[in-house]
């Protein structure tokens, strides 16, 4: 298996932490956003979003990130590293949507609306472009709300789920690996705060990041 792949896409982070958890066989292959490699011919013909990261297995190509997280565990599941697929993505009914639905959270929600703060407040500098306060002022408003969602969610608990680290919780935290440049209130959140904590301390956090 191949996986497109770029240090500074929280998107891109999330799977390649799915990768290294498992510790599953595959070639990491790292796609140049700044010098524009997601948008060259051969990459659009993997993902004509021209976004990263991209998965091949055997001719199969796969993108979106949450995607992905839940094939490589699936796949993982079907060999000798199942307790650990099973561990991070359950196979019961119940605990099985229970992953789902945040992950389908993070990526309609959570995701999109750090995204603003991430790109007016950490990419656009890098680019020398100007913020748009009106952008910031709307990312500001909404991760608000999620954030107070997150927190109540967490109370009591040690990760998403309760006792046990899940694709959830990766998902989840990579939006959030700018959050101090970005002015992310994380600080604010007690249980939100404690929670990613956790996740950073993960070898997997501290393998991936830029």
């Amino acid at each position: 298996m191949r996986l497109y792949h770029s240090p500074m896409s929280s998107n891109a982070r999330r799977a390649v932490m799915t990768a290294l958890y498992l510790d599953v066989d595959l070639e990491l292959v790292t796609v140049d956003l700044r010098k524009g490699e997601q948008k060259a011919p051969e990459y659009l013909a993997r993902n004509p979003n021209g976004k990263v990261p991209v998965l091949e297995d055997d001719g199969f190509i796969l993108t979106e990130s949450h995607a992905i997280m839940q094939y490589l565990t699936d796949k993982a599941a079907l060999t000798d590293k199942k307790s650990r697929a099973e561990a991070i993505y359950p196979s019961g009914l119940k605990k099985r949507a229970d992953v789902n639905r945040w992950l389908f959270w993070s990526a309609h929600h959570f995701q999109p609306t750090a995204s603003i703060l991430n790109w007016e407040r950490f990419v656009k500098p890098m680019l020398g472009l100007p913020e748009d306060p009106a952008e910031i002022a709307k990312g500001n408003e909404r991760i608000a709300i999620l954030l107070d969602v997150l927190e109540h969610h967490l109370e009591g608990k040690k990760w998403v789920l309760g006792d046990d680290l899940t694709l959830a919780d990766l998902a989840l935290a990579t939006p959030l690996a700018t959050a101090e440049k970005c002015a992310i209130p994380v600080a604010h959140y007690t249980n939100v705060a404690r929670w990613f904590e956790r996740v950073r301390e993960l070898e997997v956090w501290k393998r991936t990041g830029m």
